[in-house]
């Protein structure tokens, strides 16, 4: 699991966020979450900006570049 995929599920359970929730705010399908989720695939920079507003984390931060 990457850095971002695993603290993307971390952000996702801590804030008791739904797939339906994440996928709706960034703009993309839960099986295009998922993929994100299992490190399978990696967002464009405008899909991590979302997801960085999403949870109110630096991008950074998602990336595990702290």
């Amino acid at each position: 699991m990457s850095d971002f995929s695993s603290r993307l599920n971390e952000l996702k359970k801590n804030n008791n966020t739904s797939n339906q929730e994440l996928a709706d705010a960034v703009g993309i399908s839960i099986r295009g979450l998922q993929f994100y989720l299992s490190g399978e695939k990696e967002p464009t920079l405008t899909k991590l900006v979302k997801i960085a507003d999403f949870f109110d984390v630096s991008i950074d931060y998602l990336t595990g570049r702290e």
